[in-house]
């Protein structure tokens, strides 16, 4: 698109960045899930629907091939299935791309309200106001490292006193 724009033949992709490969979408081993939910919840576009102990199963048209859900799968039940035998091209690939972005951004701000309830639960517990925690000083900084180099300094090997 950029090359059009500019009136310029289209290069291939650089291999240094990664090759063009067939799309590839997430598939379950619905016999082998046991329900853990933990690909629904690594899954950026929320692409993976089910309920906790039963099976989970992906929604084909809005799975990216990210493979965020497979590393979390505790019983390895998720593999990575092509869905086109060529590399797609360049337009149909944009689509895509604008149609993960709009979904990922709508789990963004789904998830938003949870977030913020977790970063004040955790604020409260350890007695600081719910906005933020406070920042770090420089000065704070600057002594800790003054504390180490002289701690290093005192002959001790650098292991600090007991």
């Amino acid at each position: 698109a950029l090359a059009k724009m500019l009136g310029r033949a289209a290069k291939p992709l650089d291999p240094a960045y990664g090759m063009e490969s067939a799309p590839t979408i997430a598939v379950i081993d619905e016999d082998a899930c046991i329900g853990c939910t933990k690909c629904i919840q690594a899954c950026p576009v929320d692409a993976i629907v089910g309920t906790a102990k039963r099976m989970h199963t992906i929604i084909n048209a809005e799975c990216t091939g990210c493979e965020l859900c497979i590393p979390p799968c505790p019983v390895d039940c998720i593999s990575m299935v092509s869905i086109a035998p060529l590399p797609l091209p360049r337009e149909a690939v944009l689509v895509r791309a604008a149609h993960a972005r709009t979904r990922y951004e709508a789990r963004a701000r789904r998830l938003e309200p949870a977030r913020e309830e977790k970063l004040s639960s955790l604020a409260s517990t350890q007695g600081l106001p719910a906005s933020a925690t406070p920042p770090i000083s420089r000065n704070a900084v600057l002594e800790a490292i003054a504390r180490g180099k002289a701690r290093r300094a005192g002959g001790n090997g650098g292991s600090p006193t007991t």
